[in-house]
């Protein structure tokens, strides 16, 4: 039974160290434009049944209750909360923020589409609308040469000032993707999220259509880390961390003194 016990306090600690993980990874991205937090998942281990209930205890009788011991927890999965960040004014044009549902469409290197809700785009060298490492926006979106100003709509309509023309000339349209489960896309880094089985595949549309969320020009989603939320969930987690420490210890202690005892 001591080894049991340290058995499942172990689990503990390792767990209690992963949801640490989770919650330090949310607040060193407290900044991160588009940061949605995780959350752990706890789920038990197996079980064993040491006696069923309802198994035969005698010839007439029955166990009314089982014997069932727990040999633990473990982290089952890391889910993303998709809550709205908040909308930060910053006065670029090519900065825009998804107000609703869905993600901006990026081509990576390797080919593959990668989802985020990162808009602060700029323009490469050749004029295409690009993220801060450089990836196109999908569907690309080419902005002409001698272009004095750009502006996006809500409906994700890009439009360009050419020199020498007085009306807005339109170059393209940021389209916005969503998933049947968007709790199912696969967080590689860099802000980006790709396809997986789970999350379904991609429902491509324009802004403000479908239940695809609208664009606001000239702004940026903040993070919807909330720092207070991160630190009480924090202290809780190290108390959680302690105590499981204190049952090793006290198994330690109880181990030591049946073998003194012997």
């Amino acid at each position: 039974m001591s080894n049991g016990a340290l058995h499942v306090a172990r689990t503990g600690l390792d767990a209690q160290n992963m949801r640490m993980q989770v919650i330090a990874n949310n607040l060193a991205n407290v900044n991160t434009v588009g940061f949605k937090r995780d959350r752990a998942s706890f789920e038990t281990l197996a079980y064993q049944a040491m006696t069923v209930a309802g198994a035969a205890s005698s010839a007439e009788n029955k166990y009314a209750i089982g014997l069932n011991l727990g040999t633990g927890v473990q982290v089952n999965g890391t889910a993303r909360i998709d809550t709205q960040g908040t909308l930060t004014t910053t006065g670029n044009g090519l900065d825009v923020a998804i107000e609703g549902a869905g993600y901006f469409q990026v081509q990576m290197p390797d080919g593959r589409i990668g989802y985020t809700r990162a808009g602060d785009f700029s323009m490469s060298a050749e004029g295409t609308l690009v993220t801060p490492d450089g990836m196109p926006v999908q569907p690309q979106i080419q902005i002409p040469e001698g272009s004095t100003a750009v502006s996006i709509g809500a409906d994700g309509t890009v439009s360009a000032q050419v020199a020498g023309q007085a009306d807005l000339t339109e170059v393209g349209r940021i389209e916005i993707a969503r998933f049947a489960n968007s709790a199912g896309l696969q967080n590689i880094g860099n802000n980006l999220l790709v396809e997986t089985p789970a999350s379904g595949a991609p429902q491509v549309g324009g802004a403000g259509e479908e239940g695809r969320g609208s664009l606001r020009s000239g702004a940026l989603e903040a993070s919807n880390v909330n720092v207070v939320e991160e630190l009480v969930d924090m202290i809780e987690t190290q108390r959680a961390y302690e105590v499981n420490s204190k049952m090793i210890q006290a198994t330690d202690e109880m181990m030591r003194n049946a073998t003194q005892s012997l």
